[in-house]
């Protein structure tokens, strides 16, 4: 009866322990807000650092909220490089952001290493909207350099890594006046973050009424 008791007793003191652990494991986790994008091809949960990037994390966050990327696709896949999305549809129609371009924040001291995230721009630094990549690849060529600035990161993939894999495997094309297009179409079906109180929204830009100036009447 004795040695009863103590394998029950030992059973539940594991279990206990492994509880305690998982609990300060998902407390620990959860510090910084956190993306799931569920793809076709499975799911990408994503780590965002609002220190070091607290605009590009802000923007990101703002337009998950709002659905942006629910149906976007891959649009640009390089394998041993990046895979792109954040502004076309299936038929590569565009979607546009209805939000301002951002400031670029690539002097944060975060590299454009294997498994992170960044914004996607134009040539002008400061033109990133809804776009963003993962990178495929450890690519230092991206960061900024003395007073140039790169490609923004603003956080990492910390599960889904094989996703991204495979996605980066995938036969692409070019489409008309697109180079790198997955042959298959590989959608974005949602984009939500998991953690909201983790998350403080940044006040949004202040814009001036607009003012038009009255024709005199003659």
């Amino acid at each position: 009866m004795q040695n009863v008791d103590q394998k029950l007793f030992s059973r539940l003191l594991l279990v206990s322990l492994v509880l305690l652990c998982q609990a300060f494991s998902t407390s620990a986790y959860a510090e910084n807000p956190q993306i799931k994008l569920q793809t076709d091809m499975g799911d990408i949960l994503i780590e965002l650092y609002p220190e070091q990037a607290p605009v590009s994390v802000d923007n990101f966050v703002k337009h998950a909220n709002s659905f942006h990327y629910d149906g976007l696709i891959f649009h640009r896949v390089i394998k041993g490089f990046m895979i792109q999305s954040g502004g076309h549809t299936f038929d590569l129609t565009p979607r546009e952001s209805e939000r301002a371009p951002i400031i670029n924040e690539s002097f944060n001291g975060l590299s454009n290493s294997r498994g992170t995230i960044a914004m996607a721009r134009t040539n002008d630094p400061d033109s990133a909207k809804a776009q963003f990549f993962i990178n495929h690849g450890n690519n230092k060529s991206l960061n900024a350099r003395g007073s140039k600035a790169g490609y923004a990161v603003f956080g990492s993939v910390i599960k889904g890594m094989d996703v991204v894999d495979a996605i980066a495997e995938t036969k692409v094309a070019t489409m008309g006046m697109y180079q790198n297009v997955p042959v298959t179409a590989i959608r974005i079906l949602s984009a939500r973050l998991l953690n909201p109180d983790t998350w403080k929204p940044l006040a949004e830009p202040k814009t001036l009424p607009a003012f038009e100036k009255p024709i005199p009447i003659r």
